[in-house]
Protein backbone atom coordinates (compact mmCIF):
# COMPACT_ATOMS: atom_id res chain seq x y z
CA UNK A 1 0.00 0.00 0.00
CA UNK A 2 1.33 3.44 -0.92
CA UNK A 3 2.24 5.91 1.81
CA UNK A 4 0.87 9.21 0.55
CA UNK A 5 0.28 12.44 2.42
CA UNK A 6 -1.75 15.61 1.91
CA UNK A 7 -0.73 18.64 4.01
CA UNK A 8 -2.53 21.94 4.51
CA UNK A 9 -0.17 24.64 5.81
CA UNK A 10 -1.40 28.04 7.03
CA UNK A 11 -4.38 28.21 4.65
CA UNK A 12 -6.23 31.53 4.77
CA UNK A 13 -9.13 32.90 2.73
CA UNK A 14 -11.21 36.06 3.11
CA UNK A 15 -14.32 37.36 1.34
CA UNK A 16 -15.74 40.88 1.69
CA UNK A 17 -16.74 41.16 5.35
CA UNK A 18 -15.98 37.50 6.16
CA UNK A 19 -12.78 35.67 7.17
CA UNK A 20 -13.67 32.22 5.80
CA UNK A 21 -10.41 30.48 6.79
CA UNK A 22 -7.48 31.50 9.00
CA UNK A 23 -4.20 29.61 9.46
CA UNK A 24 -5.62 26.14 8.75
CA UNK A 25 -3.01 23.40 9.06
CA UNK A 26 -3.33 19.62 9.31
CA UNK A 27 -2.27 16.42 7.53
CA UNK A 28 -4.37 13.71 5.88
CA UNK A 29 -2.67 10.33 5.39
CA UNK A 30 -3.29 7.55 2.91
CA UNK A 31 -5.12 4.48 4.14
CA UNK A 32 -7.23 6.54 6.55
CA UNK A 33 -10.60 8.29 6.35
CA UNK A 34 -10.45 11.81 7.81
CA UNK A 35 -13.68 13.57 8.77
CA UNK A 36 -13.88 17.33 8.30
CA UNK A 37 -16.48 18.64 10.77
CA UNK A 38 -17.87 21.98 11.81
CA UNK A 39 -21.01 24.06 11.86
CA UNK A 40 -22.36 25.57 8.64
CA UNK A 41 -20.05 28.44 7.80
CA UNK A 42 -17.07 26.87 9.59
CA UNK A 43 -15.09 26.82 6.35
CA UNK A 44 -15.28 23.15 5.30
CA UNK A 45 -16.56 23.71 1.76
CA UNK A 46 -14.19 26.64 1.24
CA UNK A 47 -11.24 24.42 2.15
CA UNK A 48 -12.38 21.72 -0.30
CA UNK A 49 -12.78 24.32 -3.05
CA UNK A 50 -9.25 25.59 -2.45
CA UNK A 51 -7.91 22.02 -2.53
CA UNK A 52 -9.67 21.38 -5.87
CA UNK A 53 -8.68 24.79 -7.35
CA UNK A 54 -12.28 26.02 -7.56
CA UNK A 55 -10.99 28.90 -5.44
CA UNK A 56 -7.56 30.29 -4.56
CA UNK A 57 -6.22 30.69 -1.04
CA UNK A 58 -5.02 34.12 0.07
CA UNK A 59 -2.35 32.56 2.29
CA UNK A 60 -0.66 29.22 2.87
CA UNK A 61 0.00 26.23 0.65
CA UNK A 62 -0.96 22.62 -0.03
CA UNK A 63 1.69 19.88 -0.16
CA UNK A 64 0.94 16.55 -1.82
CA UNK A 65 3.47 13.78 -1.26
CA UNK A 66 6.20 16.24 -0.30
CA UNK A 67 5.69 18.61 -3.24
CA UNK A 68 3.96 21.99 -3.02
CA UNK A 69 1.12 22.07 -5.56
CA UNK A 70 -0.44 25.01 -7.37
CA UNK A 71 -3.34 24.27 -9.72
CA UNK A 72 -4.47 26.83 -12.30
CA UNK A 73 -7.83 25.08 -12.77
CA UNK A 74 -10.05 22.34 -11.29
CA UNK A 75 -9.10 20.16 -14.28
CA UNK A 76 -5.43 20.47 -13.33
CA UNK A 77 -6.27 19.35 -9.78
CA UNK A 78 -8.17 16.35 -11.16
CA UNK A 79 -5.23 15.42 -13.40
CA UNK A 80 -2.96 15.58 -10.34
CA UNK A 81 -5.21 13.04 -8.59
CA UNK A 82 -7.56 15.20 -6.50
CA UNK A 83 -11.31 14.64 -6.81
CA UNK A 84 -14.04 16.36 -4.81
CA UNK A 85 -17.62 15.12 -4.86
CA UNK A 86 -19.70 18.15 -3.95
CA UNK A 87 -23.31 18.31 -2.74
CA UNK A 88 -24.18 20.04 -6.03
CA UNK A 89 -24.04 17.42 -8.74
CA UNK A 90 -21.63 18.11 -11.61
CA UNK A 91 -23.18 15.92 -14.28
CA UNK A 92 -24.53 16.43 -17.80
CA UNK A 93 -28.19 15.31 -17.68
CA UNK A 94 -28.50 14.84 -21.45
CA UNK A 95 -25.60 12.38 -21.56
CA UNK A 96 -25.63 8.71 -20.60
CA UNK A 97 -24.36 7.24 -17.34
CA UNK A 98 -21.30 5.76 -19.07
CA UNK A 99 -20.50 9.05 -20.84
CA UNK A 100 -20.64 10.91 -17.52
CA UNK A 101 -18.47 8.34 -15.76
CA UNK A 102 -15.79 8.68 -18.45
CA UNK A 103 -16.28 12.39 -19.09
CA UNK A 104 -12.99 13.85 -20.31
CA UNK A 105 -11.50 10.41 -20.94
CA UNK A 106 -13.87 8.73 -23.40
CA UNK A 107 -12.22 5.64 -24.95
CA UNK A 108 -11.44 5.90 -28.67
CA UNK A 109 -10.83 3.43 -31.46
CA UNK A 110 -7.55 3.56 -33.42
CA UNK A 111 -9.41 5.71 -35.94
CA UNK A 112 -10.31 8.30 -33.25
CA UNK A 113 -13.97 7.32 -33.03
CA UNK A 114 -15.82 6.72 -29.77
CA UNK A 115 -15.33 3.08 -28.72
CA UNK A 116 -18.88 2.46 -27.48
CA UNK A 117 -18.35 -1.24 -26.76
CA UNK A 118 -15.36 -0.55 -24.53
CA UNK A 119 -17.12 2.41 -22.91
CA UNK A 120 -20.12 0.26 -22.03
CA UNK A 121 -17.98 -2.67 -20.85
CA UNK A 122 -15.72 -0.63 -18.58
CA UNK A 123 -18.66 1.40 -17.20
CA UNK A 124 -20.53 -1.81 -16.45
CA UNK A 125 -17.51 -3.12 -14.51
CA UNK A 126 -17.56 -0.02 -12.27
CA UNK A 127 -21.35 -0.13 -11.86
CA UNK A 128 -21.17 -3.82 -10.89
CA UNK A 129 -18.43 -3.04 -8.38
CA UNK A 130 -20.89 -0.65 -6.73
CA UNK A 131 -23.63 -3.30 -6.81
CA UNK A 132 -26.05 -0.94 -8.56
CA UNK A 133 -28.83 -1.77 -10.98
CA UNK A 134 -28.17 0.96 -13.56
CA UNK A 135 -28.10 0.68 -17.33
CA UNK A 136 -24.85 2.31 -18.56
CA UNK A 137 -26.76 3.74 -21.54
CA UNK A 138 -29.48 5.40 -19.41
CA UNK A 139 -29.56 9.19 -19.50
CA UNK A 140 -28.35 10.66 -16.21
CA UNK A 141 -31.22 13.16 -16.23
CA UNK A 142 -33.69 10.30 -15.90
CA UNK A 143 -32.07 8.87 -12.77
CA UNK A 144 -33.20 9.58 -9.22
CA UNK A 145 -31.23 12.12 -7.20
CA UNK A 146 -29.63 9.26 -5.24
CA UNK A 147 -28.48 7.45 -8.36
CA UNK A 148 -27.14 10.67 -9.84
CA UNK A 149 -25.03 11.05 -6.72
CA UNK A 150 -23.73 7.50 -7.18
CA UNK A 151 -22.73 8.38 -10.76
CA UNK A 152 -20.68 11.29 -9.36
CA UNK A 153 -18.90 8.89 -7.02
CA UNK A 154 -18.27 6.37 -9.81
CA UNK A 155 -16.82 9.18 -11.93
CA UNK A 156 -14.29 10.00 -9.20
CA UNK A 157 -13.55 6.31 -8.71
CA UNK A 158 -12.84 5.87 -12.44
CA UNK A 159 -10.23 8.64 -12.32
CA UNK A 160 -8.19 6.54 -9.86
CA UNK A 161 -7.59 9.69 -7.79
CA UNK A 162 -5.14 9.52 -4.89
CA UNK A 163 -7.24 12.07 -2.92
CA UNK A 164 -11.03 11.78 -2.84
CA UNK A 165 -13.13 14.19 -0.79
CA UNK A 166 -16.83 13.54 -0.15
CA UNK A 167 -18.96 16.59 0.72
CA UNK A 168 -22.17 15.36 2.39
CA UNK A 169 -22.38 12.36 0.02
CA UNK A 170 -25.17 10.50 1.85
CA UNK A 171 -27.74 13.32 1.93
CA UNK A 172 -29.79 11.90 -1.00
CA UNK A 173 -29.03 8.19 -0.38
CA UNK A 174 -31.10 5.40 1.15
CA UNK A 175 -29.70 3.20 3.92
CA UNK A 176 -28.96 0.45 1.36
CA UNK A 177 -27.11 2.92 -0.86
CA UNK A 178 -25.18 4.29 2.12
CA UNK A 179 -24.04 0.74 2.92
CA UNK A 180 -22.77 0.38 -0.67
CA UNK A 181 -20.99 3.74 -0.44
CA UNK A 182 -19.34 2.93 2.89
CA UNK A 183 -18.12 -0.41 1.57
CA UNK A 184 -16.56 1.41 -1.36
CA UNK A 185 -14.95 4.03 0.89
CA UNK A 186 -13.44 1.26 3.02
CA UNK A 187 -12.11 -0.39 -0.13
CA UNK A 188 -10.59 2.89 -1.31
CA UNK A 189 -9.05 3.39 2.13
CA UNK A 190 -7.56 -0.11 2.07
CA UNK A 191 -6.15 0.59 -1.42
CA UNK A 192 -4.20 3.49 0.10
CA UNK A 193 -6.31 6.46 -0.98
CA UNK A 194 -6.46 9.67 1.04
CA UNK A 195 -10.15 10.08 1.96
CA UNK A 196 -11.66 13.31 3.32
CA UNK A 197 -15.26 12.97 4.47
CA UNK A 198 -17.54 15.93 5.25
CA UNK A 199 -20.82 15.19 7.03
CA UNK A 200 -23.15 16.60 9.66
CA UNK A 201 -24.32 13.10 10.57
CA UNK A 202 -22.20 12.17 13.57
CA UNK A 203 -23.36 8.55 13.48
CA UNK A 204 -21.75 8.23 10.04
CA UNK A 205 -18.55 9.88 11.24
CA UNK A 206 -18.09 7.26 13.95
CA UNK A 207 -18.95 4.46 11.52
CA UNK A 208 -16.65 5.31 8.62
CA UNK A 209 -13.79 7.59 9.75
CA UNK A 210 -10.43 7.11 11.47
CA UNK A 211 -9.62 10.73 12.33
CA UNK A 212 -11.56 13.96 12.79
CA UNK A 213 -10.60 17.58 12.12
CA UNK A 214 -12.96 20.16 13.64
CA UNK A 215 -13.25 23.68 12.23
CA UNK A 216 -15.12 26.61 13.81
CA UNK A 217 -15.49 30.10 12.37
CA UNK A 218 -12.75 29.38 9.83
CA UNK A 219 -10.19 28.19 12.36
CA UNK A 220 -8.86 24.78 13.33
CA UNK A 221 -10.23 23.73 16.73
CA UNK A 222 -8.75 20.24 17.13
CA UNK A 223 -7.73 17.01 15.43
CA UNK A 224 -8.92 13.80 17.09
CA UNK A 225 -8.72 10.04 16.69
CA UNK A 226 -12.31 8.89 16.08
CA UNK A 227 -12.06 5.86 18.37
CA UNK A 228 -10.84 8.07 21.24
CA UNK A 229 -13.71 10.59 21.34
CA UNK A 230 -17.51 10.64 21.62
CA UNK A 231 -20.49 12.52 20.22
CA UNK A 232 -20.86 15.02 23.06
CA UNK A 233 -17.18 15.99 22.89
CA UNK A 234 -17.47 16.53 19.14
CA UNK A 235 -20.58 18.67 19.48
CA UNK A 236 -18.89 20.82 22.12
CA UNK A 237 -15.84 21.26 19.88
CA UNK A 238 -18.00 22.26 16.89
CA UNK A 239 -20.51 24.49 18.66
CA UNK A 240 -18.30 25.82 21.43
CA UNK A 241 -20.78 24.78 24.09
CA UNK A 242 -22.55 21.71 25.39
CA UNK A 243 -26.04 21.74 23.82
CA UNK A 244 -27.19 18.91 26.09
CA UNK A 245 -30.26 16.90 25.20
CA UNK A 246 -31.51 18.90 22.22
CA UNK A 247 -35.10 17.68 22.32
CA UNK A 248 -35.57 17.72 26.11
CA UNK A 249 -34.50 21.37 26.26
CA UNK A 250 -37.06 22.58 23.69
CA UNK A 251 -39.74 24.99 24.86
CA UNK A 252 -42.85 23.40 23.34
CA UNK A 253 -46.43 24.39 22.76
CA UNK A 254 -48.47 22.41 25.29
CA UNK A 255 -51.89 23.58 24.07
CA UNK A 256 -53.27 22.39 20.75
CA UNK A 257 -56.12 24.36 19.21
CA UNK A 258 -59.03 23.31 17.04
CA UNK A 259 -58.64 21.33 13.84
CA UNK A 260 -57.00 23.54 11.22
CA UNK A 261 -56.56 21.14 8.30
CA UNK A 262 -58.49 17.98 7.43
CA UNK A 263 -57.36 15.67 4.65
CA UNK A 264 -59.71 12.86 3.67
CA UNK A 265 -58.91 10.02 1.24
CA UNK A 266 -56.43 12.10 -0.75
CA UNK A 267 -55.43 10.50 -4.05
CA UNK A 268 -52.84 11.77 -6.55
CA UNK A 269 -50.66 10.02 -9.11
CA UNK A 270 -48.26 9.21 -6.25
CA UNK A 271 -50.38 8.68 -3.08
CA UNK A 272 -53.68 6.98 -2.26
CA UNK A 273 -56.29 7.25 0.49
CA UNK A 274 -54.23 9.59 2.68
CA UNK A 275 -56.23 10.96 5.62
CA UNK A 276 -55.14 12.99 8.65
CA UNK A 277 -55.93 16.06 10.76
CA UNK A 278 -53.67 18.95 11.76
CA UNK A 279 -54.56 21.16 14.74
CA UNK A 280 -53.57 24.76 15.39
CA UNK A 281 -50.26 24.83 17.25
CA UNK A 282 -49.49 21.19 16.45
CA UNK A 283 -46.28 19.79 14.97
CA UNK A 284 -47.37 16.80 12.90
CA UNK A 285 -44.45 14.64 11.80
CA UNK A 286 -44.33 12.55 8.64
CA UNK A 287 -42.00 9.52 8.65
CA UNK A 288 -41.30 6.77 6.15
CA UNK A 289 -38.62 5.28 3.97
CA UNK A 290 -37.49 6.87 0.71
CA UNK A 291 -40.37 6.80 -1.77
CA UNK A 292 -43.05 6.50 0.92
CA UNK A 293 -44.97 9.49 -0.46
CA UNK A 294 -44.34 12.13 2.23
CA UNK A 295 -43.05 14.80 -0.17
CA UNK A 296 -45.87 14.00 -2.59
CA UNK A 297 -48.47 14.76 0.12
CA UNK A 298 -46.77 18.11 0.71
CA UNK A 299 -46.78 18.89 -3.01
CA UNK A 300 -50.51 18.11 -3.24
CA UNK A 301 -51.32 20.33 -0.24
CA UNK A 302 -49.31 23.17 -1.78
CA UNK A 303 -51.10 23.01 -5.13
CA UNK A 304 -48.18 21.56 -7.11
CA UNK A 305 -49.46 18.03 -7.82
CA UNK A 306 -52.97 17.48 -9.16
CA UNK A 307 -55.46 15.91 -6.73
CA UNK A 308 -57.43 13.13 -8.41
CA UNK A 309 -59.91 12.54 -5.58
CA UNK A 310 -60.44 13.16 -1.88
CA UNK A 311 -61.08 16.35 0.02
CA UNK A 312 -59.05 18.99 1.84
CA UNK A 313 -60.71 21.32 4.36
CA UNK A 314 -58.98 24.38 5.78
CA UNK A 315 -60.69 25.95 8.81
CA UNK A 316 -63.60 23.62 8.09
CA UNK A 317 -64.11 24.85 4.53
CA UNK A 318 -63.35 22.75 1.41
CA UNK A 319 -60.42 24.06 -0.64
CA UNK A 320 -59.10 23.13 -4.07
CA UNK A 321 -55.74 24.72 -4.86
CA UNK A 322 -54.92 24.87 -8.57
CA UNK A 323 -51.47 26.36 -7.99
CA UNK A 324 -49.00 27.24 -5.21
CA UNK A 325 -50.26 30.84 -5.40
CA UNK A 326 -53.72 29.62 -4.33
CA UNK A 327 -52.16 27.80 -1.39
CA UNK A 328 -50.05 30.81 -0.38
CA UNK A 329 -53.09 33.11 -0.55
CA UNK A 330 -54.90 30.67 1.77
CA UNK A 331 -52.05 30.77 4.30
CA UNK A 332 -50.07 27.63 3.43
CA UNK A 333 -46.29 27.83 3.10
CA UNK A 334 -43.78 25.22 1.93
CA UNK A 335 -40.06 24.87 2.62
CA UNK A 336 -39.17 22.25 -0.02
CA UNK A 337 -36.84 19.28 0.28
CA UNK A 338 -34.27 20.66 -2.15
CA UNK A 339 -33.81 24.24 -0.96
CA UNK A 340 -31.23 25.10 -3.62
CA UNK A 341 -33.15 23.89 -6.67
CA UNK A 342 -36.73 24.44 -5.49
CA UNK A 343 -36.69 26.89 -2.60
CA UNK A 344 -34.27 29.71 -3.38
CA UNK A 345 -33.15 31.99 -6.19
CA UNK A 346 -29.46 31.42 -5.49
CA UNK A 347 -28.08 34.26 -7.61
CA UNK A 348 -30.30 36.87 -5.92
CA UNK A 349 -29.83 38.58 -2.55
CA UNK A 350 -31.19 37.66 0.85
CA UNK A 351 -33.52 40.64 0.57
CA UNK A 352 -34.93 39.51 -2.78
CA UNK A 353 -35.47 35.95 -1.57
CA UNK A 354 -37.18 36.93 1.67
CA UNK A 355 -39.54 39.33 -0.11
CA UNK A 356 -40.67 37.00 -2.94
CA UNK A 357 -44.19 36.16 -1.59
CA UNK A 358 -45.02 39.75 -0.68
CA UNK A 359 -43.58 41.75 -3.58
CA UNK A 360 -46.97 43.18 -4.55
CA UNK A 361 -47.42 44.49 -1.00
CA UNK A 362 -44.07 46.28 -1.18
CA UNK A 363 -44.88 48.52 -4.14
CA UNK A 364 -44.98 52.29 -4.03
CA UNK A 365 -46.82 53.15 -7.19
CA UNK A 366 -45.17 51.39 -10.14
CA UNK A 367 -41.94 50.85 -8.17
CA UNK A 368 -40.88 48.69 -5.23
CA UNK A 369 -40.49 50.44 -1.89
CA UNK A 370 -36.78 49.94 -1.21
CA UNK A 371 -37.05 50.90 2.45
CA UNK A 372 -39.98 48.55 3.06
CA UNK A 373 -38.11 45.65 1.40
CA UNK A 374 -35.03 46.34 3.51
CA UNK A 375 -37.12 46.44 6.68
CA UNK A 376 -38.63 43.02 5.91
CA UNK A 377 -35.18 41.56 5.15
CA UNK A 378 -33.58 43.00 8.30
CA UNK A 379 -36.44 41.62 10.38
CA UNK A 380 -35.77 38.10 9.04
CA UNK A 381 -32.01 38.46 9.53
CA UNK A 382 -32.49 39.54 13.15
CA UNK A 383 -35.26 37.05 13.98
CA UNK A 384 -33.35 34.01 12.70
CA UNK A 385 -29.77 35.19 13.39
CA UNK A 386 -28.79 34.85 9.72
CA UNK A 387 -25.01 35.27 9.50
CA UNK A 388 -24.40 37.93 6.86
CA UNK A 389 -22.73 41.34 6.57
CA UNK A 390 -25.81 42.73 4.79
CA UNK A 391 -29.11 41.85 3.11
CA UNK A 392 -27.36 42.36 -0.26
CA UNK A 393 -25.37 39.14 0.12
CA UNK A 394 -26.18 36.53 -2.52
CA UNK A 395 -27.98 33.49 -1.12
CA UNK A 396 -25.59 31.14 -2.97
CA UNK A 397 -22.77 32.49 -0.76
CA UNK A 398 -24.54 31.49 2.48
CA UNK A 399 -24.07 28.24 4.40
CA UNK A 400 -26.84 25.62 4.21
CA UNK A 401 -28.18 26.53 7.63
CA UNK A 402 -28.41 30.21 6.79
CA UNK A 403 -30.07 29.40 3.47
CA UNK A 404 -32.72 27.45 5.37
CA UNK A 405 -33.24 30.41 7.69
CA UNK A 406 -33.80 32.66 4.66
CA UNK A 407 -36.66 30.39 3.56
CA UNK A 408 -38.16 30.42 7.06
CA UNK A 409 -37.87 34.21 7.11
CA UNK A 410 -39.70 34.39 3.80
CA UNK A 411 -42.80 32.60 5.12
CA UNK A 412 -43.04 34.19 8.55
CA UNK A 413 -43.13 37.88 7.59
CA UNK A 414 -45.76 39.85 9.51
CA UNK A 415 -47.19 40.78 6.08
CA UNK A 416 -48.23 37.15 5.56
CA UNK A 417 -50.96 35.29 7.42
CA UNK A 418 -49.25 31.89 7.49
CA UNK A 419 -51.57 29.28 9.01
CA UNK A 420 -49.75 26.10 7.97
CA UNK A 421 -46.02 25.67 7.48
CA UNK A 422 -44.85 22.55 5.65
CA UNK A 423 -41.20 21.74 6.32
CA UNK A 424 -39.73 19.04 4.05
CA UNK A 425 -36.31 17.83 5.32
CA UNK A 426 -35.62 21.25 6.91
CA UNK A 427 -32.33 20.20 8.55
CA UNK A 428 -30.77 18.24 5.68
CA UNK A 429 -27.10 19.16 5.41
CA UNK A 430 -27.24 21.38 8.51
CA UNK A 431 -24.90 21.18 11.49
CA UNK A 432 -25.96 20.14 14.99
CA UNK A 433 -25.86 23.64 16.46
CA UNK A 434 -28.07 25.13 13.75
CA UNK A 435 -30.37 22.10 13.96
CA UNK A 436 -31.01 22.90 17.62
CA UNK A 437 -31.85 26.49 16.63
CA UNK A 438 -34.26 25.36 13.92
CA UNK A 439 -36.00 22.89 16.25
CA UNK A 440 -36.76 25.74 18.67
CA UNK A 441 -37.88 27.98 15.80
CA UNK A 442 -40.34 25.25 14.75
CA UNK A 443 -41.66 24.97 18.30
CA UNK A 444 -42.04 28.76 18.39
CA UNK A 445 -44.15 28.58 15.22
CA UNK A 446 -46.45 26.10 16.98
CA UNK A 447 -46.70 28.40 20.02
CA UNK A 448 -47.98 31.13 17.66
CA UNK A 449 -50.83 28.82 16.63
CA UNK A 450 -49.31 27.82 13.29
CA UNK A 451 -49.90 24.22 12.26
CA UNK A 452 -46.59 22.61 11.28
CA UNK A 453 -46.12 19.57 9.04
CA UNK A 454 -42.58 18.28 9.67
CA UNK A 455 -41.18 15.77 7.15
CA UNK A 456 -37.85 14.12 7.94
CA UNK A 457 -35.90 10.99 7.05
CA UNK A 458 -34.11 11.07 10.41
CA UNK A 459 -36.27 9.06 12.81
CA UNK A 460 -34.64 10.50 15.93
CA UNK A 461 -35.47 13.99 14.67
CA UNK A 462 -39.08 13.37 13.66
CA UNK A 463 -39.75 11.60 16.99
CA UNK A 464 -38.00 14.32 19.01
CA UNK A 465 -39.75 17.31 17.44
CA UNK A 466 -43.28 16.10 16.59
CA UNK A 467 -46.40 15.99 18.75
CA UNK A 468 -47.74 13.12 16.65
CA UNK A 469 -46.28 11.15 13.74
CA UNK A 470 -47.95 9.98 10.53
CA UNK A 471 -46.09 6.98 9.07
CA UNK A 472 -46.29 6.22 5.35
CA UNK A 473 -45.25 3.36 3.10
CA UNK A 474 -45.57 3.06 -0.67
CA UNK A 475 -47.92 6.03 -1.03
CA UNK A 476 -50.36 5.38 1.81
CA UNK A 477 -50.62 5.91 5.57
CA UNK A 478 -49.80 2.85 7.66
CA UNK A 479 -50.31 4.38 11.10
CA UNK A 480 -50.20 7.38 13.42
CA UNK A 481 -48.21 7.41 16.67
CA UNK A 482 -48.22 10.06 19.44
CA UNK A 483 -44.76 11.24 20.51
CA UNK A 484 -44.99 9.66 23.95
CA UNK A 485 -45.44 6.21 22.39
CA UNK A 486 -43.02 6.64 19.50
CA UNK A 487 -39.79 4.64 19.24
CA UNK A 488 -37.52 4.10 16.25
CA UNK A 489 -38.55 0.44 16.25
CA UNK A 490 -42.28 1.18 16.22
CA UNK A 491 -41.96 3.79 13.47
CA UNK A 492 -39.77 1.52 11.33
CA UNK A 493 -42.23 -1.36 11.73
CA UNK A 494 -45.03 0.84 10.36
CA UNK A 495 -42.76 2.25 7.64
CA UNK A 496 -42.22 -1.24 6.27
CA UNK A 497 -45.84 -2.37 6.66
CA UNK A 498 -47.56 -3.11 3.35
Amino acid sequence: MSNEKLEFIGIGKAYPGVQALKDIGFTADSGRVLALLGENGAGKSTLLKIMSADQRADEGCIILNGCEVHFHSPHAAIMAGISVIYQERQLIPGMSVMENIFLGALPRTKFGLLDKARLRRESKEIIDKFGLDIDPAELVGRLSVAYQQMVEIMKAYRRNSSVIAFDEPTAPLTDAEITILFNLIRQLRDEGKIIIYVSHRLKEVFEITDEIVVLKDGRLVTKLVTAETDEQALIKAMVGRDIGDTYASLTRNEERGEVLLEVENLVTDSVRDVSFKLHRGEILGFAGLVGAGRTEVARALFGIDKILSGQIRLDGKPVNFKSPKDAIDAGIALCPEDRKEQGLVLWRSIRDNVCIPIMNQLRKGPFFDKNAREKVAQSAIAQYSIKTPSSDKLVMELSGGNQQKVILGRWTSDKLDTKILILDEPTKGIDVGTKAEIYQIVCDFAKQGIGVIFISSELTEVIGISDSIIVMHNGHVTGQVPRENATEESILALAMLE
